[in-house]
Parts: structure tokens; C-alpha cells; sequence
């Protein structure tokens, strides 16, 4: 028996690949082009693309089609978007790319053959007298008073629709089903509606469009889909899916099957509320760092790899529920723990000067790139009089427990000497601008002498070698982990602390040779990337991609 862990939607497919049903598993992730994709679609991608994978030796596939069947609210640089972060994430749809809109026209024929069967009206009603006479759910629906037009007129005023005989709103098509159904959504749904529009494949071709509903197992049919899946959302969409398949002339019958969707905390799962976050002027725009679209977490720095292990983690379920937003910052860490090179960075300098260290001398010294992996190998670095250490790693009257450099104290700088406090410079305010220390000879790599206590090292970068950069401290965009919860909205606890920039951080040369897009280690300060959009050698930009602990935890 085989150790693989399957999910119930594998399950099912294997099921039916055992059985015979199908031969070739074929799935599909079905976009529309009306925004960028965000994390939540990265569960949706994975599913299908990573079955289609498993069933690579069958001749498995996962088709990339654009459900691009609303001209008002989709845009080229959508599509474009979201090809671009399928294959950052590692998928590939090779050749099997569609378009809603490649089917126009069977879509349109297939509304004929259900008008033919008396299976579909033009109703003339407006959209609020159809939305009103729909009941609700504890009280029954009531027919339209076109209902039963016969179907030579209905044919005549569907191409009439199609012809632009109707202005937006002027008249829909509807499947007669059943005004009493307990499901609404078999409540005569809409098939079609008029909508004078440009389309950004099809041009003006077109005036009328069909809905979701009615054209999404179409595409599935069409394609000769195998397993359809999608999230639990629309579960009760599926009676209409299987009618639509049933009542119309399809080349084959695919099964829609319903997963949990994926939910995360300290963030929101919604295009509209992105939308409204852009235009409002909340983010940067759609590739803001502190955004949970994959652009975003693109240009942040985050792997596509640990979005792949978070998203298996949390797995399959026929339930809802909230993922810890501390479980994909995990997988990113872990990820880049392994890979990632370290490096010195100081965000918030003071000036350290080796009083007893020669005036314009220099020393290299080795510091290893990565101590989890040996095989990185290790990097030079100059030591120097003068060097940068942080703010934080200095205090005049510190808590007993603190180990760093204070008066009457030592410390060791990573990978060269230990130094020991002499005397430090305080402008009118108290601010301390400048320490003045000693270092020890000899105790590069080795113990402090006798007498000396040094129970910590500390990062710092040369003076004389420094880098100036800028470096963006991103955070969690909300304070709150349900933010549609809070009172007031998800806008009324955006965190105030979700970026602070540091303009006059100080690095190591190393730092600014590092391409776009490029992650390291900031040495005790956690994991950045070389900014996609701004980062260059003479003007570095970095941003925080994760802390190295988890400091939200303690908060919750």
C-alpha cells in the first residue's frame, strides 16, 4: 500500500482512474481577468496544476482559461498578471491556454437549442422587478409574466439581443427551471444579459454576454474537463451546473467537485476589497509588498517554493476554516534558513571608534555565508577603526540582563575581535553619537582572555567600506487577524506600523551586487530581498521579507 497522502478530491480521481471512468485526468484553473491573483488562488493553482502533474505519465493536463465574460471589469493587464504569477509559482499550462470568449459562439448557440427545447425566455422585466419576484429564501419565487412567450418570439428577441436591439438592461435571457426551488440559484437564473462594451479579445463583436453560471461548465464540457473543481462557494451552484450540462448539446459530462477555500488571518481574500485598497490609495499598488497578492509577495521577496509547502500543509477539507498567518511565514523561513546567504546590515548606526587600533589600517577577515550550509562557503570582509554597529546594541545604563555593549563591558563583532567599552560622545540632548572602544588582540575565532566577559556577538559593517542604503521594514497589513470583523470595516484597523522605510541604513559591499529579487539574510534582523522595482548597485533598496522570530505570537 502506497505512503502517499491523499486528500479526498485524489481519492476521487484515483477512483476513477482505477475504474476506468476516466483514462486521463484533465483539470483546469479558471480565472477571471478582473484583478490580480492573491494567496487564496494559490491553493486553487496548486490543486489542479499539481494534479495534473501526479498524472503526467497518463498524459494528465491542467488547462489556464480566462473566464473573460464581463467586458466592463476585465483588462489585458490582468491576463498578463496572472500568467506571470502561475508560472513564478512553477506551473505550466504548455499549450493549453483558452479563453471564455473563444466560445462565443457555441455559447450562444447552445442558448438557441435551450430556447428550442423551451428551456429559456427573454424576459423584458427590469433587473430589480426579476431580483424582487425571486422570493427569497422562505418564500417561493414568481413567474415572470414572459415566461411562457413561445419560442419563435423568444429566438426572435435573442437575436434581436444579439443584434443590439436593447439597451443595457433592456432584456436578459432565463432558463426555465423552477420559480419554487428551495436553491436560488435554479430560480429561472439568468443566462445572458446586454452589455454594450468593448472586450479586450473580442472587441465590439459582441453585445451580449453570457453569465458565469451558465458559461463555466460549458468551457468544462467544451474542453472535455474531467474534474471540475472549485471552492465550496459554489456548492449550491452545482444543480444549475449539471442542468446547463444536461440541456445542452456538450461533448462530454464533467463533475464539479467543492473544496474548502483558503483562509488567512491578518489579511482579506477578496479582488474587491484589493481593488478598493489600490484605488483608494491604502497600498502601492497591486504589487505593494504588504499586499497577500502574489505580485506583492512576489516583489517582498517571499518563495514561491514555501507558498507551494503552505499551501500542501494545510491540505484538502470539506470545511472552513482560518489559517494561521504564522504558518506561511514559517515555510518561508524554513525555506530560506537553508538557502539563504547571511550578510551585515546595519539599520540604525552609531559610530564606533578602536582607539587603540591603528589610524588607516585595515584587516580582512572570513565570515562564513551560510553556517547552516558549509558548501556556501565564506566572504571577506575589511575591518577597519571606525565601523557602524546598531543603536539598539548599545546602552549607558542597561537592564541586568543585557549582554550587549555597555560601560565596563565587552563584546564581539561577528567574525573579528572582541572590543571593550572606553568611553562614549553625547550631544545636549543625551543622544549618544559616538563609542569609543578597544579591541582585544588575538581573539578572532578564539575565546576572550582571562577576566574578560563577552557572552554575544554583534553585527557591523565598515566605515570606510559602508554601502548607504534604504531598506523597507514591511509588517502584516492589518492589526486584526479577521479584519472583515472589526467594527467599522477591514480599513478601520490597517496597521499603522505595516512599513517603516529606513533611509540611511548602512550595509556591507556584498549587499549592493545583489540582482533583483535577490534574498539574503540581514544578520540578526531577518530575511530581505533586492526590490524588483527600485533596487540598483549605487542606490540599493531592500525589503523585509520576514523577522526571524515570529513576533506576532506574543501579541495574539
Amino acid at each position: 500500500m502506497s505512503d502517499e497522502k491523499k486528500d479526498f478530491i485524489r481519492e476521487i480521481i484515483a477512483g476513477d482512474i482505477a475504474s476506468g471512468k476516466h483514462a486521463v485526468p484533465i483539470t483546469r484553473f479558471p480565472p477571471e481577468p478582473n484583478g490580480y491573483l492573491h494567496i487564496g488562488h494559490a491553493k486553487a493553482i496548486g490543486v489542479n496544476f499539481g494534479i495534473a502533474q501526479k498524472y503526467t505519465d497518463l498524459g494528465a493536463r491542467c488547462h489556464l482559461r480566462f473566464d473573460d465574460t464581463n467586458p466592463v471589469k476585465e483588462d489585458t493587464e490582468y491576463v498578463e498578471s496572472i500568467k506571470r504569477d502561475i508560472a513564478w509559482l512553477g506551473y505550466d499550462w504548455g499549450e493549453h491556454l483558452y479563453f471564455a470568449s473563444d466560445y462565443f459562439e457555441y455559447f450562444y448557440d447552445c442558448a438557441v437549442a435551450l430556447i428550442e427545447k423551451g428551456l429559456a425566455y427573454v424576459d423584458s422585466q427590469t433587473p430589480e422587478e426579476i431580483r424582487e419576484q425571486r422570493g427569497n429564501v422562505s418564500v417561493v419565487g414568481t413567474p415572470s409574466p414572459y415566461r411562457e412567450r413561445s419560442v419563435d418570439e423568444n429566438l426572435e428577441l435573442f437575436r434581436k439581443m444579439r443584434e443590439g436591439g436593447f439597451e443595457d438592461g433592456g432584456a436578459v435571457l432565463r432558463a426555465n427551471i423552477d420559480m419554487e426551488s428551495f436553491n436560488m440559484n435554479m430560480r429561472d437564473p439568468v443566462l445572458y444579459r446586454v452589455v454594450h462594451a468593448t472586450h479586450h479579445k473580442t472587441g465590439d463583436d459582441w453585445c451580449i454576454y453570457p453569465m458565469y453560471d451558465f458559461a463555466h461548465p460549458l468551457e468544462d464540457a467544451k474542453e472535455h474537463i474531467t474534474h471540475s473543481l472549485c471552492s465550496l462557494e459554489f456548492e449550491n451552484h452545482r444543480p444549475l451546473y449539471d442542468w446547463v450540462v444536461e440541456n445542452c448539446p456538450v461533448p462530454s459530462t464533467p463533475r464539479q467537485i467543492e473544496f474548502a477555500r483558503l483562509n488567512i488571518g491578518y489579511t482579506v481574500m477578496s479582488k474587491r476589497k484589493f481593488i478598493q485598497l489600490v484605488d483608494e490609495g491604502h497600498v502601492n499598488g497591486w504589487d505593494d509588498p504588504r499586499m497577500s497578492t502574489l505580485s506583492g509577495m512576489r516583489r517582498r521577496g517571499y518563495p514561491p517554493e514555501a507558498i507551494r509547502a503552505f499551501v500542501e500543509r494545510v491540505g484538502l477539507t470539506k470545511q472552513n476554516s482560518l489559517s494561521d498567518f504564522a504558518l506561511l511565514e514559517f515555510e518561508v523561513r524554513n525555506f530560506l534558513n537553508k538557502l539563504a546567504l547571511r550578510k551585515m546590515a546595519v539599520l540604525d548606526p552609531i559610530k564606533v571608534i578602536v582607539s587603540n587600533y591603528p589610524e588607516g589600517g585595515s584587516e580582512t577577515v572570513t565570515v562564513p555565508n551560510n553556517p547552516e550550509n558549509e558548501e556556501d562557503g565564506s566572504r571577506d570582509l575589511t575591518f577597519t577603526r571606525e565601523f557602524w554597529i546598531e543603536r539598539e546594541d548599545f546602552m549607558i545604563d542597561p537592564p541586568k540582563k543585557f549582554f550587549r555593549l555597555k560601560p565596563g563591558g565587552a563584546v564581539r563583532l561577528r567574525g573579528a575581535y572582541i572590543i571593550q567599552y572606553v568611553d562614549h560622545v553625547a550631544g545636549d540632548d543625551g543622544e549618544v553619537s559616538e563609542i569609543h572602544c578597544e579591541f582585544i588582540p588575538n581573539t578572532i575565532g578564539k575565546s576572550a582572555p582571562e577576566g574578560v566577559k563577552c557572552r554575544t556577538a554583534i553585527h557591523w559593517v565598515s566605515c570606510q567600506e559602508g554601502v548607504d542604503a534604504e531598506v523597507r521594514l514591511y509588517d502584516r497589513l492589518f492589526s486584526e487577524e479577521i479584519p472583515d470583523n472589526v467594527e467599522g470595516g477591514y480599513l478601520a484597523c490597517m496597521n499603522p506600523d505595516s512599513l517603516k522605510v529606513v533611509r540611511n541604513a548602512k550595509v556591507e559591499p556584498s549587499l549592493a551586487t545583489l540582482i533583483p529579487g535577490e534574498r539574503c539574510q540581514f544578520e540578526r534582523l531577518g530575511y530581505f530581498c533586492a526590490d524588483l522595482e527600485d533596487h540598483t548597485s549605487k542606490k540599493p533598496v531592500y525589503n523585509r521579507i520576514v523577522t526571524l522570530r515570529d513576533s506576532w505570537g506574543s501579541k495574539k
